[in-house]
């Protein structure tokens, strides 16, 4: 961080969640931050956060200045989180409510030159313009640095209300995650509602700001509830997610679709930049000699569907987070990433292990979305060497390996195409 308030007690300076928190949010160097102190001479303060539960473990920034929008910080959407956060949340947002929040955790005042407008400094303030004006508190979780995670803005009204999240796209990986999304939504709410179809929120505006991509979206209702990681997939939410209101797709072979062009044109990329990017080259050409012949129907993805990023509203499903979301992808990759993402991340497995998952699932469920066990053995495939493309390109963007997938996925591919062979090196090769 540069700029007139980079000093060793501006928290921008830390290299901690806080500091990354606060660089992502409060960039822009006319800014004043202090902790535990006055604006400095010739600045007026525009906000007032709590940083909970402390300087050295920060977890959390809490507006103050309303106990109302304080409480909701914490309190909305609470059902939806693990309960062990839940409660801690809860337990928090009881002492926002009393006005015991503020004096129980150290102050970051952020202020601006007198005579600047918030708005064209501070991004919640510029948000609010686009939101229709009133002013808005911004809540935000702190979490350790991370090239893959984007800081996220819970965005109130005055009395409190959920006006909207704002996710904050602050390098090359993020950024193309965020607008991805508001390309989705945006496409999304043109649709007006298909049957079938779980709700989704709207987008409510997308800005570029100071180097960023900044995407607002609509709350969740307000009862929303986690969708249990029991619940089978929902075969009529998959086919509507992909048919998106349109009738179904006449099947066509994987070779010469668009799908398999783009796989090839990445994986090409991926060989030009990185040594492991031969394996994706020989990959597509495993998966063309395999199933090319294979004709199966195309369609939309969410790209991550999965129970954490799933509810249920009023009878119905809900459905966020759509960072991945794509078009011309064979039906049943959502089948797919859903068994792998439980066995990897609910259940701890490794990559060979989840890469099963997914043909167990396929074998299960695939039938209801008028998959046969050669399409099954297509959709599976196919989505080991998406996700792995994936991986590359948020590694290539600058999130760095996913140590998970990369070079696993590799590994699991070769055996599966009976290219059998044992990677030493953490590149791949």
């Amino acid at each position: 961080m540069s700029g007139r308030f980079a000093g060793s007690a501006d928290p921008r300076s830390r290299a901690d969640g806080l500091g990354w928190v606060c660089r992502a949010v409060f960039g822009d160097a006319r800014i004043a931050l202090t902790v535990g102190g006055a604006p400095p001479a010739g600045h007026r303060a525009v906000a007032r956060y709590a940083v909970v539960p402390s300087l050295s473990r920060p977890r959390f920034l809490l507006p103050l200045g309303a106990s109302r929008v304080t409480a909701a910080s914490l309190l909305a959407y609470n059902a939806l989180r693990p309960p062990r956060v839940r409660a801690v949340r809860a337990a928090l947002g009881g002492l926002s409510r009393l006005g015991a929040a503020g004096p129980a955790f150290p102050t970051l005042t952020v202020s601006v030159p007198a005579g600047t407008c918030p708005a064209d400094v501070v991004l919640a303030a510029r948000l609010a313009l686009d939101l229709g004006g009133a002013p808005l508190h911004a809540a935000c979780g702190v979490r350790p640095p991370d090239p893959n995670h984007k800081p996220t803005l819970q965005l109130f009204a005055a009395d409190g209300r959920p006006r909207g999240y704002a996710k904050i796209g602050w390098n090359g990986a993020t950024r193309a995650l965020v607008a991805a999304e508001a390309a989705a939504l945006r496409a999304l709410g043109a649709l007006g509602g298909a049957p079938g179809h779980p709700v989704t929120p709207r987008l409510l505006t997308e800005v570029h700001w100071s180097g960023q991509v900044v995407a607002v979206v609509e709350p969740l209702p307000p009862r929303v509830r986690g969708l249990p990681v029991t619940d089978p997939p929902s075969a009529e939410a998959l086919l509507a997610v992909a048919r998106r209101a349109r009738p179904p797709a006449a099947p066509r072979p994987l070779a010469g679709s668009p799908f398999l062009s783009r796989l090839a044109a990445e994986a090409s990329r991926a060989a030009s930049a990185d040594p492991a990017g031969a394996r994706a080259i020989a990959g597509v050409a495993d998966l063309e000699r395999r199933h090319g012949d294979t004709a199966v129907e195309f369609g939309h993805w969410h790209g991550d569907w999965v129970p954490w990023n799933l509810g249920r509203h009023a009878g119905r499903l809900v459905a966020w987070d759509w960072e991945h979301s794509g078009a011309d992808v064979p039906l049943g990759l959502d089948l797919a990433h859903d068994a792998f993402q439980r066995a990897l991340v609910l259940r701890g497995e490794p990559a060979a292990a989840a890469a099963r998952a997914v043909d167990t699932q396929l074998d299960r469920y695939g039938g209801r979305l008028g998959l046969g066990p050669a399409q099954r053995r297509l959709v599976a495939d196919a989505y080991l060497l998406e996700l792995w493309l994936r991986t590359w390109r948020l590694a290539d963007a600058g999130a760095g390996w996913n140590a998970a997938l990369h070079p696993a996925l590799l590994q699991v591919m070769a055996e599966r195409s009976g290219r059998i062979r044992t990677y030493r090196h953490a590149d791949g090769r």
